[in-house]
């Protein structure tokens, strides 16, 4: 008797660690369903990709994937969800290749539209939902990597930032029940994964819409000082957090955690109050100051990454400096630096004083010599320091790299048998590629003597 053939599903995704946990999960589904799991430039019966509406460029991205996936396979069915999904659907269904769009709410009902899809010659099927029927909240995570996890705990976001389409894409912020996420970082730890990395949309806002438990929302720090207490975990990272949400008492939790590391990214976007009331934004610059100050005053050698976001409508060069200056004489370890984009149903994009492009790209250009000198004072500050490194698989021309709890990004010549191992060393100098080289401790020479 002769089994059918194996169905094949690969994926691909864009933008944000959520992301990249939804895929992970939706993959997971496939797989329990029989799919095999393939690379996406394999021939496959099914690729999917996970979308990002964030930028520009992000929306490009996608039609570049749906071309990759043609000629993998001309006859592989092509689905396409995320926030681009859900904002843009007819767009993305007169996309050649495509075959199937789906939205917020069904793109965790993949299965049952896959059954019967058929390739398309013209636009592609959309299963799409109005945004305020994405009420409900599914748990994911991906393991795709030995090292971490990227862990699901909040989605959608109530904020009405006058940039960003998140809300919009998304819906209204919603939650995981603790419970839940406890039981998914016990699932991480069985596969004897190190690290995990919480993610959502604005994780600060956790408990708000908590998933099936209307009597009592719980709150960020009811959350993290419940996963302090998962065994098998040696590692757990706040991916980002808005700094009018992190409070002291989180920060403290922290500082004295067994498993959160010391590492924070707060999303800043502009250094200028009066662009981040143009913004909406919840926050003014003296909070965020005050936010990095806790940090250090307790966690003298935290790191600290930055989100800004240089080209808004109304910066001028005054405001820009603004920013710049706010920025250098912060004790931060890093930016993230964003060129704003116009984006579709948005307050700013028909604002007055939209600032040509040339200037947004050499404001960023600024901002990131910024950010590299930021962090190489930082590492600066960590060398002759023992720390932990948890190291990763990736082998670069025999070149292995891992990170320690403070995010100082380390090398040493490729070992397979450190892959995922924790080890103490001493980081020694600051190399040209903006990584640390580091030394074993003398006791472990002895030890293996």
């Amino acid at each position: 008797m002769n089994s059918s053939p194996t169905k094949t599903a690969a994926f691909h995704t864009l933008g944000c660690k959520l992301n990249f946990a939804e895929t992970s999960t939706i993959a997971r589904q496939l797989t329990g369903a029989g799919y095999e799991k393939v690379s996406f430039d394999e021939p496959a019966n099914v690729y999917i990709i996970n979308t990002c509406s964030v930028t520009e460029n992000a929306d490009r991205e996608c039609k570049l994937h749906v071309k990759r996936a043609m000629k993998a396979n001309p006859n592989g069915l092509v689905v396409i969800l995320g926030c681009y999904a859900q904002l843009k659907p007819e767009e993305i269904s007169a996309i050649e290749g495509v075959d199937m769009v789906l939205g917020a709410k069904e793109k965790f009902n993949i299965l049952s539209y896959l059954e019967d899809l058929e390739k398309t010659e013209n636009h592609g099927i959309i299963h799409s939902c109005e945004i305020d029927e994405a009420d409900f909240f599914i748990g994911s995570y991906s393991i795709g990597d030995r090292t971490r996890a990227f862990l699901k705990v909040q989605d959608g976001c109530d904020y009405k930032c006058t940039y960003c389409t998140i809300p919009l894409a998304r819906g209204i912020s919603r939650s995981d029940t603790i419970d839940s996420v406890v039981k998914n970082a016990g699932e991480i730890a069985a596969r004897g994964i190190k690290e995990i990395v919480l993610t959502g949309v604005n994780i600060g806002d956790y408990g708000k819409g908590e998933f099936g438990n209307k009597k009592h929302e719980h709150t960020f720090l009811d959350l993290i000082t419940e996963l302090d207490k998962v065994e098998g975990i040696e590692r757990i990272r706040i991916s980002s957090i808005e700094p009018n949400l992190l409070k002291d008492e989180s920060i403290e939790l922290v500082a004295n955690s067994k498993s959160f590391v010391p590492h924070f990214h707060i999303p800043l976007q502009s250094g200028s109050d009066d662009l981040l009331k143009k913004m909406k934004r919840r926050y003014l610059s003296g909070l965020y100051q005050n936010r990095v100050a806790k940090i250090r005053e307790v966690m003298p050698d935290a790191c600290i990454g930055v989100d800004v976001i240089v080209g808004f409508p109304g910066e001028t060069e005054e405001k820009f400096l603004e920013t710049y200056t706010f920025l250098n004489e912060l004790p931060i370890s890093y930016l993230h630096v964003f060129t704003y984009s116009e984006r579709e149903n948005t307050e700013a994009a028909v604002m007055d004083g939209a600032v040509p492009v040339q200037e947004r790209k050499r404001r960023n250009k600024m901002l990131r010599i910024l950010s590299e000198k930021k962090k190489m004072a930082f590492y600066a500050t960590q060398l002759g320091k023992k720390l932990p490194v948890l190291w990763e698989h990736e082998n670069r021309n025999g070149i292995m790299f891992g990170f320690t709890e403070n995010y100082v990004r380390v090398q040493k010549p490729f070992d397979e048998d450190s892959i995922n191992k924790i080890e103490i060393l001493e980081l020694t100098a600051v190399q040209n590629d903006g990584t640390v080289s580091v030394k074993p401790l003398f006791e472990e020479f002895l030890a293996k003597a």
